[in-house]
């Protein structure tokens, strides 16, 4: 008896680019295309990204419509499940195809956020700053927990409204510790407070 055919394993799935990532490459590639200093090739490769975006934009418009078409009246109907994938928003905002305004996929991109520890305060719509404020009480206060939670958000708000340009979180004032009041231990004599 002969062994069972051995059947290769699937491709692996290429690992997901963000679009931030994505946008890094196309101008790497270019900037190495100006650097060989073929004004041609530099303008044929630019020419390429425009007709590139122009397909995929009129293609994800069609989507759009087609998906609103068959929506609900209420919300976004099918469309609310590619509003909400980080990917998919930003291919939308990038082609201004997204239905939802800048306040409405900020707090989108801050909803992903584990915790929800970041509102927002303010936005400069002239600079492209916004102010975030925490929330509450998450993380222990020191530098690297605010550190990291300045990099959650900006992340996700490169891709849900890239139209930020740049993101400052407010302090947060110290409490005052809360100072402990209880009886006198059972034989009189104050001893270490506990």
């Amino acid at each position: 008896m002969s062994a069972p055919a051995q059947t290769a394993p699937p491709p692996a799935a290429a690992p997901a680019l963000s679009a931030e990532e994505a946008g890094r490459r196309v101008d790497e590639v270019l900037e190495r295309l100006a650097a060989t200093g073929d004004e041609q090739a530099r303008a044929a490769a630019e020419e390429l990204v425009r007709v590139l975006m122009d397909f995929y934009g009129t293609g994800l418009a069609r989507a759009v419509d087609l998906l609103r078409r068959t929506g609900s009246d209420a919300g976004f109907g099918p469309l609310e499940p590619l509003l909400g994938d980080g990917l998919v928003a930003a291919m939308l905002v990038l082609h201004d195809l997204h239905p939802e305004d800048l306040p409405a996929r900020v707090e989108r991109a801050l909803d992903t956020l584990p915790g929800h520890p970041l509102a927002v305060d303010s936005h400069d719509p002239s600079t492209g700053v916004l102010r975030l404020k925490p929330t509450g009480e998450g993380g222990c206060g020191c530098g690297s927990t605010r550190e990291a939670a300045h990099r959650a958000a900006a992340d996700a708000l490169s891709c849900f409204a890239p139209e930020v340009a740049g993101v400052e979180i407010a302090e947060t004032p110290r409490q005052a510790p809360l100072l402990q009041i209880g009886t006198r231990p059972a034989g009189g004599s104050p001893g270490p407070a506990r």
